[in-house]
């Protein structure tokens, strides 16, 4: 099992690696490999809607989108993690996401997906909204703990004291090993969902142009 971790916090060793690192813990402990990117301090550029990555393959802006593609292909699950800002997730993440998941024309079925969200107060339960529409447009199960994945804290370190905050971070952990070990197990007996011939509709009719 591996999973790739998108820590988006510009603040390296922050709240935000506070909660990721209880799950780094957990999924070690059940023998999943991990990998954690920290993108929050990195310049990502927003899709521009070339579409040329239909015919390239990868994103026409050859930066971390294109270095993690491949191994958001490789895992079996992926985590996003954002600061929350204005009831949103920050911009690069959002850049960053919309690039990946639009470049990358591998089928992402049944790859398990959680979203860790880190705010002082508010804006929580937005931001993880927001988030996990990337997994269930792209027929990505989503992981979930006993409450929503998020933590609380403002300064530096604060995360530490949110006790609850962090026992959903490692039972978010747990729940995510098991459903990937679960899938693994179902693809082995059963194979994976049949697939049919995508419906595609417009708002706009042709005939009224």
């Amino acid at each position: 099992m591996k999973v790739l971790i998108i820590n988006a916090s510009p603040r390296l060793k922050g709240n935000t690696t506070i909660a990721l690192g209880e799950m780094v813990n957990v999924f070690e402990k059940e023998g999943v490999e991990v990998e954690v990117l920290n993108i929050g301090n990195q310049d990502i550029r927003g899709c521009i809607a070339c579409n040329s990555c239909g015919t390239k393959g990868k994103c026409v802006f050859d930066d971390v989108v294109n270095q993690a593609a491949p191994k958001f292909e490789a895992a079996d699950g992926l985590v996003v993690a954002s600061p929350v800002y204005y009831a949103s997730a920050n911009a690069t993440l959002i850049a960053f996401l919309d690039r990946l998941f639009y470049s990358t024309h591998f089928d992402k079925t049944m790859k398990v997906g959680a979203s860790v969200v880190v705010a002082r107060r508010g804006g929580l339960s937005a931001t993880f909204d927001e988030l996990n529409k990337y997994f269930t447009i792209s027929g990505m199960p989503v992981a979930s703990s006993e409450y929503w994945n998020s933590i609380h804290g403002m300064e530096k370190g604060e995360a530490a004291y949110d006790k609850e905050g962090l026992y959903n971070m490692r039972v978010l952990a747990r729940n995510m090993t098991f459903l990937m070990k679960s899938i693994a197990l179902g693809k082995a007996e059963y194979g994976m969902p049949e697939k049919e011939e995508h419906a595609w509709t417009n708002f706009i009719r042709d005939d009224l142009k």
